[in-house]
């Protein structure tokens, strides 16, 4: 039995006569005609009869009629899902980021991919750069967002581009000395209580604070470790110590703090979005899409890294 049969006795049916249901099916009455015979002897029962006045149902071809109309609507609907599901408008999106990623860009990617994948499950998980990416090359997640791309087993399978660029700044309290200043140097920061990222979470950050002020500074050993930027600037506020991290800390608002350059000027890695090279997925092909186009330079980088895939 096939859809068609189906069909064709819906139209029977509904028309109550063979030449009106085989015009509305666009094909001639003989092959209707037969095609319903050999439907009864595979049901095993007659499903119509034909009388002067026009073929009806039986009991028995009400009774499939039901079931036929209802099958025929989830054939339908398949048709439909399986083309939302084709344009990656349904579905599921694993993003594993670093906590700095929702200062800028994530918040308007995510914003603007919610509106026009109303239907695609995101699940969104916050994560530290080294544990995002042992879970993105372990098939975890979908797309990671890391301070650097993704090291370790599994890497040179995945696709890495930079989203943004960063550099080191500092925050302290308004009460504090440097709150006033534009600026910090390297020598005064080696004199002030710190506070700075987990190694284990963010190696790349923390070897260019070691690079900025010396592998064994005093000041790095006994720093205060936070977990992301927001604790980074909570404890700063909070008169702990003068807190370095990256500059897009600038856009959280957070009243009593004042925020400083750290010169020399010390670039942090770049801020990248990571994938599957060979990801066949359509919700992360029109998740890549809106980071296209709402973050016009990422979008020549994009096509480029993955030219070879295509």
């Amino acid at each position: 039995m096939e859809a068609r049969h189906l069909r064709y006795a819906v139209a029977l049916a509904e028309q109550q006569h063979f030449g009106r249901a085989a015009d509305e099916l666009g094909i001639t009455q003989p092959p209707l005609s037969k095609q319903i015979a050999d439907l009864e002897r595979e049901v095993g029962t007659r499903l119509f009869d034909r009388t002067r006045q026009g073929v009806f149902p039986t009991a028995a071809g009400e009774a499939f009629l039901t079931r036929a109309r209802r099958a025929l609507d989830e054939i339908a609907a398949a048709t439909v899902d399986a083309g939302r599901a084709a344009r990656g408008e349904t579905g599921r999106l694993r993003l594993g980021f670093i906590a700095s990623a929702l200062l800028d860009p994530l918040p308007g990617v995510l914003s603007r991919f919610g509106r026009e994948r109303p239907d695609v499950r995101l699940e969104l998980h916050e994560m530290a750069t080294s544990r995002s990416s042992t879970a993105l090359a372990a098939g975890e997640l979908d797309v990671a967002v890391t301070l650097g791309p993704p090291q370790g087993a599994g890497a040179e399978h995945l696709v890495s581009v930079p989203i943004g660029r960063d550099h080191v700044i500092a925050v302290v309290s308004t009460a504090h000395p440097y709150a006033g200043q534009p600026s910090v140097d390297v020598d005064q920061l080696r004199h002030q209580p710190l506070i700075v990222s987990a190694g284990e979470d963010e190696p790349a950050v923390v070897a260019g604070l070691r690079t900025l002020l010396g592998a064994d500074s005093p000041a790095l050993v006994g720093a205060t470790v936070a977990r992301d930027v927001h604790t980074i600037i909570g404890l700063a506020a909070s008169g702990v110590g003068v807190g370095l991290g990256p500059s897009r800390m600038r856009a959280v608002p957070r009243p009593g703090v004042r925020f400083c350059e750290v010169t020399p000027r010390t670039p942090l890695p770049d801020l990248v979005l990571s994938f599957a090279a060979r990801d066949p997925s359509p919700v992360l092909r029109a998740f890549l899409d809106t980071v296209r186009r709402n973050c016009p330079d990422v979008g020549a980088v994009l096509d480029d890294r993955l030219r070879p895939y295509r």
